[in-house]
């Protein structure tokens, strides 16, 4: 009983800081950070089995932490409340071509990560964007202004009169 306590503690750290560490993909992540999620797993095992190495505190440790991965997702799909608590909230980054810097610096995103993204959209001037916005899972999507009915020229509506 010891060992599923001491992995209930040890997923909530977990979740804790995941969510503090912000939204990135694997990709994204700078060699260093990835770099400290492996070695943060490494200190879990230690901290969850007090240097218990049989498999039985293992196969424990694992499951306790699989079964909250599970709950939590269970929760989160079947209550809003919960999801909003659980999971992140999209965060628009640039309305109408423009930036919205106070979320950009809440997101640790820079201007250079934002332009390769666009790049790699195929997005080659920020007037060309009408939303950009940073998803839960730590993609960034884009809607071109052309899309959205924008003149990329004006920032309002083609047909609007």
């Amino acid at each position: 009983m010891e060992i599923v306590i001491r992995a209930s503690v040890m997923f909530g750290v977990m979740y804790v800081l995941l969510r503090l560490m912000g939204k990135r993909e694997l990709g994204q992540m700078a060699p260093f950070e990835l770099v400290s999620l492996i070695v943060m797993g490494d200190l879990i095992q230690q901290g969850v089995t007090h240097q218990d190495f049989s498999l039985t505190g293992a196969t424990l440790a694992i499951v306790t932490f699989a079964g909250w991965s599970l709950l939590l997702g269970l929760i989160g799909h079947h209550s809003i409340r919960a999801r909003r608590l659980l999971e992140s909230a999209p965060v628009v980054l640039v309305r109408h071509g423009q930036l919205l810097d106070r979320n950009l610096d809440s997101e640790r995103i820079d201007r250079d990560e934002l332009a390769t993204e666009m790049r790699l959209a195929g997005i080659s001037r920020l007037d060309q964007v009408a939303w950009a916005i940073l998803e839960p899972e730590g993609k960034i999507s884009f809607i071109r202004a052309d899309e959205a009915g924008l003149d990329p020229r004006a920032g309002e509506p083609e047909n609007a009169a």
